[in-house]
């Protein structure tokens, strides 16, 4: 998701200076015009704006705070911008740490998969003070489509958390669903476009069930990705005194996915369970 976000900001114009922890993924950026740093210090000493986008709270810290990190290298008055999704507390932590440094940040985690990623239509949610956002927004609104103001720093981590709950439920819905239309001899598709015009339609139903049909579940956003999304979600709601029973269930589904080698499949490879549950191919 990172490299199709850079590479939409390649393309506007901007100058840009990126850096992989996987050496030789920038090909195509410096292709685009990006000029590739040789450590994340080297990138916040480069811009003015810096956008993090990395896999979880432990990558986020080490990219910021990590050797030869961005925070060794950015000067006062930079703005970072994390569009990973983390723990709102630890957002928190780091935002007090880099405003030691005269460093503004604003989380920005996003939604809508590789798929949004790739088209620019990403709906990003958005923490930090009114300043800071205005700051943020016209780099954010060259990767998404919707970007949102949700509070100060870390709401935009706390709203990704309910995001992900939300899907959760989705997912695991159309799952039952469509298995349940398997077994009642009904033409899936035909019912798929049925639903789509009523109170059932959701982005799921649309652009996952025909996996769920077919049983096979190219990536589009790792199951193991967000199993880590909900433990956040998870921790958040134990904090808060919050019971979220859908959200334990996919848990324990995803958890299971993961232990049987499904981590790197879509999330829609929750279908599965429901799949074998029902005594069809999982």
């Amino acid at each position: 998701m990172g490299a199709a976000m850079a590479g939409h900001l390649a393309r506007s114009g901007r100058p840009l200076s990126v850096w992989n922890r996987t050496p030789g993924r920038a090909a195509e950026l410096i292709a685009a015009g990006a000029t590739e740093a040789p450590t994340p210090a080297a990138v916040g000493a480069a811009s003015d704006v810096i956008v993090v986008c990395v896999s979880d709270t432990p990558d986020v810290e080490a990219v910021l705070f990590g050797a030869d990190g961005v925070s060794a290298g950015a000067r006062p008055g930079s703005l970072v911008i994390d569009c990973s999704t983390i723990a709102p507390g630890a957002t928190r932590d780091m935002a007090g740490r880099l405003k030691a440094l005269g460093i503004d940040l604003a989380d920005a985690p996003v939604s809508g998969g590789s798929e949004g990623a790739q088209k620019a239509t990403l709906t990003i949610f958005v923490g930090g003070e009114p300043a800071v956002f205005e700051r943020a927004r016209p780099i954010l609104e060259v990767i998404g489509k919707t970007i949102t103001h949700v509070g100060p720093i870390g709401s935009g981590q706390a709203v990704k958390a309910v995001n992900q709950v939300i899907l959760a439920g989705t997912y695991l819905g159309v799952a039952e669903g469509i298995v349940l239309a398997m077994k009642a001899g009904l033409d899936v598709e035909q019912v798929v476009g049925a639903l789509g015009g009523g109170a059932a339609q959701s982005w799921v139903l649309a652009n996952r069930s025909g996996r769920m049909l077919a049983n096979e579940y190219p990536l589009g956003f790792k199951v193991e990705l967000h199993l880590k999304d909900l433990g956040i979600a998870l921790a958040l709601a134990a904090e808060s005194g919050t019971d979220l029973p859908v959200t334990e269930l996919c848990a324990e589904i995803e958890r299971t996915l993961v232990a049987s080698g499904h981590a790197d499949e879509d999330i829609s490879a929750v279908a599965r369970r429901i799949r074998a549950s029902a005594g069809l191919p999982s």
